[in-house]
């Protein structure tokens, strides 16, 4: 981790004290239900290690990652809460889980039998966190293709030496939808999930621990531990946390985006009229203009969809749309209405005042604000706000 200053070519400002705000918020609404934080992926490009602190530090009761080595990553950094991972692990590293004491989706009696027989060859128990399919159709038991037959499963997989199952989960597939037949299918969903735990607890396999809401969940439905003990029941949000809504129809206006990707002018150039710029000729100037070069590009994670005229970066409180295509590392804007302009001044890509902000990119590039954060490359230092201070920097290629 470093603290020294670093280098000003592209880099994102990650604001923690709106991260705390975003948090905050949620638990207000989730009530006296324990949160699971989801810094998967990063942190949906945050930087997880910085964000499971803040989150630890405002009462977060687990950490939810997608892979182990995510996890792995948290545990070195210091970090003590429970963490779950929601996807695959090859049950090869049944050790590590166990050493780490790091919690493992369990999605089949393939999977189970196999993370079982790699746990007693180590000779420990991996906690384990049963995964119900209850239409999201990827992993999970399948409770809507044979209810009976999933429930034996999963009582089979509690039988199991070597594994100790200590929750439930699944998830909606279309809680941030806001039309009649998806707001039956996840309502659907939760009754099936409902269903589930009361057949585990039936047969002397209560699950602990349960969960089910996503972002859209936990804001909609704060009363859905409703047929399940809340007492053993955890709101499991994860893109409100980073400031953004969970879709275009399901909209809380609360919450406030963290991040900030920020670059610099590189060079400042008149263009005349009849004169090209960037690959391909798409831009041919009618008229005098301004044109200023940033030094990022696509492979920083500025989509190259955002080319000629698409997107709008803020330089100096003024709107720039970008001309001509985006390249891999460099792009131009018109800056004509931009007085006083100075190489290595500062120019906000996106979470400005006027330019594009990460939902506003999404719909411009046929997209969800999930990708254009997660699209931040790792050769972009992540710079560490609280009260307007740099409190920590990033920067995984020096740190490699």
């Amino acid at each position: 981790m470093q603290t020294q200053p670093f280098e000003k070519h592209v880099w994102a400002e990650i604001d923690l004290d709106a991260l705390r705000y975003n948090f905050r918020i949620v638990k207000a609404r989730a009530g006296d239900l324990p949160l699971c934080a989801v810094v998967k992926a990063d942190s949906y490009g945050h930087g997880a290690v910085q964000c499971a602190r803040i989150f630890a530090e405002e009462g977060a009761a687990w950490l939810a990652v997608s892979c182990l080595t995510e996890a792995v990553q948290l545990r070195k950094s210091g970090q003590t809460l429970p963490i779950l991972v929601l996807g695959h692990v090859q049950p090869s590293y049944a050790a590590a889980l166990i050493a780490d004491n790091i919690t493992v989706a369990c999605y089949s009696m393939a999977q189970a039998k196999a993370l079982s027989a790699a746990a007693l060859a180590a000779g420990g128990k991996v906690k384990i966190h049963l995964k119900a399919d209850t239409g999201m159709g990827r992993i999970g038991f399948a409770l809507r293709t044979d209810f009976d037959a999933a429930i034996r499963e999963m009582l089979a997989v509690c039988a199991l030496p070597g594994l100790e199952m200590t929750g439930l989960f699944q998830h909606f597939s279309v809680a941030d939808d806001t039309s009649a037949e998806n707001i039956a299918y996840t309502a659907q969903q939760h009754a099936l999930f409902v269903k589930a735990f009361h057949a585990l607890k039936d047969a002397g396999q209560e699950p602990p621990l349960v969960h089910c809401d996503n972002s859209a969940g936990v804001m909609l439905h704060p009363d859905w531990p409703e047929g399940l003990p809340r007492q053993r029941c955890m709101a499991r949000p994860g893109i409100i946390l980073y400031g953004y809504d969970p879709s275009d129809e399901v909209r809380f206006g609360q919450f406030r985006p963290v991040m900030t990707l920020k670059t610099v002018v590189s060079m400042i150039k008149e263009v005349q009229p009849g004169q090209s710029v960037s690959y391909g000729r798409q831009f041919i100037a009618d008229k005098p203009l301004r044109v200023a070069t940033l030094c990022t590009g696509y492979a920083d994670g500025y989509p190259r969809l955002l080319s000629c005229g698409k997107g709008i970066v803020e330089i100096h409180g003024v709107p720039c749309p970008v001309l001509g295509r985006v390249c891999m590392d460099q792009m131009m804007v018109d800056v004509s209405a931009v007085p006083d302009l100075k190489e290595d001044d500062e120019a906000i890509l996106w979470g400005g005042t006027v330019s594009d902000d990460a939902a506003t990119i999404a719909r411009k590039t046929d997209t969800i604000p999930y990708e254009v954060l997660c699209g931040v490359s790792r050769r972009v230092p992540r710079v560490y706000l609280e009260h307007g201070s740099t409190v920590a920097v990033e920067d995984w290629i020096l740190e490699a």
